[in-house]
């Protein structure tokens, strides 16, 4: 896909954007050094970066793990982050943690689990112990690659960022402005440049510096941003600026 604009307009920096991509939880892939690529059953990636994994027993990267007390694989943790809509091309960027995989003792295990399950109750927490091992991923490294840029980042830098305001709400919002409000994205269409305005326009993505769109052309696919005038936190800001993209005074009731 390609960016259709010389000048970029304002974005979360790349920080922002990858602790954005951890807290939606998207598909993940876990790929050993050594070892073939796997998806765990569960995962969390923590505000510091490390990351809580769960695999089976019987998979061969825990038996490599308990082969020696305190035996560490290098690993990367692939995480897509997937439209909220049904797009032909639905990844919108991919975040790749890379460090230190261990596996975690019984009592080490009971506090991981404990720890991820006060701020993200999910009942395949509950297999821990139970033909399911805990893992623990220490970062050294990230990566994120979406349409704004490819950025390493280091895990301090992801350590002091946070979530865009907007992202545990992001799917709702579009999946409903896509199935009940195309003539509101219709008219969002007249920002985009003149030469994209005759493909299929689709909401892409919402953060708090703007409207992402993509749009579905016959040969290629084009992510354009629609920039808001100022950094938005609140519904109520959302709600002005959609009101001045649209210059429809009765948005912010919808």
């Amino acid at each position: 896909m390609t960016d259709t604009r010389t000048k970029r307009p304002p974005a979360p920096h790349a920080a922002e954007r990858a602790r954005t991509i951890a807290a939606r939880h998207g598909s993940a892939a876990l790929l050993p050094q050594a070892g073939s690529r796997t998806t765990p059953l569960f995962h969390h990636v923590h505000p510091c970066g490390s990351t809580t994994l769960l695999l089976p027993d019987e998979h061969p990267l825990v038996g490599q793990l308990w082969h020696s007390p305190r035996t560490e694989v290098t690993a990367m943790l692939e995480i897509a982050d997937q439209a909220p809509v049904a797009l032909r091309e639905p990844v919108r960027g991919l975040l790749w943690l890379t460090g230190w995989v261990s596996a975690l003792d019984d009592r080490e295990a009971r506090e991981e689990v404990l720890a991820v399950a006060d701020v993200r109750p999910d009942h395949r927490l509950l297999d821990a112990g139970h033909g399911v091992t805990v893992l623990r991923l220490t970062p050294a490294s990230m990566v994120i690659a979406d349409a704004e840029s490819t950025s390493s980042i280091q895990p301090e830098q992801f350590a002091s960022a946070t979530p865009d305001p907007f992202c545990g709400n992001e799917d709702h919002w579009l999946r409903h402005l896509e199935a009940a409000h195309r003539d509101v994205v219709g008219q969002l269409a007249r920002h985009l440049p003149e030469e994209l305005r005759a493909g299929r326009v689709r909401p892409l993505g919402l953060d708090r510096f703007g409207l992402r769109l993509r749009v579905e052309a016959e040969c290629d696919d084009h992510d354009v941003r629609i920039a808001f005038s100022q950094s938005v936190s609140t519904p109520a800001e959302l709600a002005a600026e959609l009101r001045r993209l649209m210059g429809c005074p009765f948005l912010a009731q919808r």
